[in-house]
């Protein structure tokens, strides 16, 4: 079984090479992040047609999370239980799905804009909410793991440059203890270090060649729990998708199950 997660930053930008991409992968979950549109302009005929039903939580053309499956879709959540407000709003940034022999959550962690910002308050909050939220199924004998763009950087070693980043958010230490306390609930990150290359990020922004030049970060994560984590035979950062016209700014995860 594959599984994939991809921030597309716009569905309706990317979903020519998102097809395509479905195609040559082979993938059977995809989770999906910053959609970028409302329910009824999400593509679920065109992804129907390639074989993937669609748990969708979408409200506009901010954020914005999907769960792509050709293995089936049941009980699904959509949004984050008891999950904080920002600004009067519940924002769409998670949705859950069995998926055949897995339970998966794709997320878009809230950026954190600055630390002194109201909004990196309301990302600490909603990381203590989704611990909450997936603490059951993180302790339960079904694989299970939540993916997503996180916008924290796990350690130092997963930004090009951490000098660059002092007194920002994605590294704060309040943000890599909600990380941490999210994998105390028995999730690990099972997509490790070294991977094929040195530095397998996920994440470059377009400007001042930052792909070109490899300065990124890897802030897309998969944490399994212990039966995902065992079912684990590979996993690799899709580098090829992030290059060429009309690519997103985030590459897609993929993790291979043994199921």
């Amino acid at each position: 079984m594959r599984i994939a997660t991809w921030n597309v930053n716009s569905i309706t930008a990317r979903l020519p090479r998102l097809l395509a991409w479905l195609e040559s992968s082979g993938t059977d979950v995809v989770c999906l992040q910053e959609t970028k549109c409302t329910l009824e302009q999400f593509p679920a005929e065109a992804l129907r047609e390639a074989g993937y039903e669609s748990a969708v939580n979408a409200t506009g053309r901010w954020n914005g999370v999907a769960l792509l499956s050709r293995v089936g879709l049941a009980d699904v959540v959509t949004g984050l239980p008891e999950g904080p407000e920002y600004e009067g709003v519940r924002e769409p940034r998670a949705v859950a799905a069995t998926c055949g022999p897995v339970r998966v959550w794709s997320v878009y962690v809230p950026n954190g804009r600055e630390v002194a910002h109201d909004h990196y308050a309301y990302k600490l909050r909603w990381l203590e909410a989704l611990r909450k939220a997936v603490a059951a199924d993180a302790a339960g004998t079904l694989p299970f793991a939540v993916l997503g763009d996180y916008n924290i950087a796990p350690t130092d070693e997963d930004v090009w440059d951490p000098s660059l980043f002092e007194g920002a958010t994605h590294v704060t230490p309040a943000e890599r203890d909600a990380l941490a306390a999210l994998r105390a609930e028995g999730l690990s990150d099972v997509v490790p270090r070294p991977l094929k290359y040195d530095r397998p990020y996920t994440y470059w922004d377009y400007r001042q060649l930052g792909f070109p030049k490899n300065r990124g970060m890897r802030i897309d994560l998969v944490y399994g729990n212990a039966p995902f984590a065992e079912a684990v035979e590979d996993s690799y950062v899709d580098r090829e998708e992030r290059k060429g016209k009309g690519a997103s700014d985030h590459a897609p995860v993929v993790v291979d199950l043994g199921l």
